[in-house]
């Protein structure tokens, strides 16, 4: 069997690690390195749907099977910036954003029975949320968890809106706003 040929660079030395570890990269990759550059390229645009760029990371599915250690292997050295973000998504230890939509209202994650009665169920600790922005039309409600409406407003012209969600709330609900980040 012929041995494989790698390239000179940091692209080589990923993909000799990874063959060398065993760890298999998605198949719409042809080696590690390409996935490594890909997650390189896409972390700088990775917020713009609304979660930090390590909850993306985290909630995209690429830590999953050896996708964090190729990417602990080759971010350092593809693209050193992003260190710092890998790391507190692996760790699980980053800021979560919320963008447009309908968050349950929980201090926890959803469970995995959870998950399979409603796999889009998507969860908001509370706390102190802030968006700011041009915002026109935006509107908000946190509701109980019979879907009475707690508190709400609409918008027509805004740049800076503050909600605090509390424990006992069932739902947040927001349409046309920026990206709610915690305060604090």
């Amino acid at each position: 069997m012929e041995e494989p040929v790698y390239p000179a660079g940091p692209e080589g030395d990923i993909d000799r690690l990874a063959d060398e570890k065993g760890w298999a990269v998605d198949e719409l990759y042809s080696s590690a390195s390409e996935f490594v550059a890909d997650i390189c390229e896409s972390l700088p645009e990775s917020a713009v749907e609304g979660a930090s760029r390590p909850q993306w990371l985290a909630e995209s599915g690429n830590l999953d099977g050896a996708g964090a250690d190729i990417l602990k292997a080759g971010v350092p050295k593809l693209c050193p910036k992003w260190t710092k973000t890998l790391n507190q998504a692996v760790a699980g230890d980053y800021e979560r954003w919320f963008g447009n939509g309908t968050y349950v209202v929980s201090s926890k994650p959803p469970t995995d029975e959870q998950l399979a009665e409603d796999e889009d169920t998507v969860t908001i600790p509370p706390g102190t949320y802030r968006a700011k922005g041009a915002m026109e039309d935006c509107y908000w409600e946190r509701t109980s968890e019979s879907g009475e409406i707690i508190d709400n407003n609409f918008a027509t012209s805004a740049r800076v809106i503050t909600v605090t969600i509390a424990a006992s709330d069932g739902q947040f609900t927001s349409e046309g706003c920026e990206v709610w980040k915690p305060v604090g």
